[in-house]
């Protein structure tokens, strides 16, 4: 029964990406283009991410 369980899981996982790839592939062409300062905006909530991460370990560590 696991076997045709991985099957089934496998056909669903393909028929996925059946679908989204002519999506993903319209996002990629008709998306918003990246400006200038773009990046520095992403920046700060990413560092924050990692700093809250970093701080998580070293409270579970002490």
């Amino acid at each position: 029964m696991d076997m045709w369980l991985q099957i089934i899981v496998a056909a669903i996982l393909g028929m996925m990406l059946f679908r989204i790839y002519p999506v993903a592939k319209n996002w990629m062409e008709n998306g918003p283009k990246a400006e200038k300062g773009d990046w520095q905006a992403a920046m700060l909530p990413l560092a924050a991410v990692v700093g809250f991460v970093i701080l998580l370990i070293a409270m579970v560590r002490m």
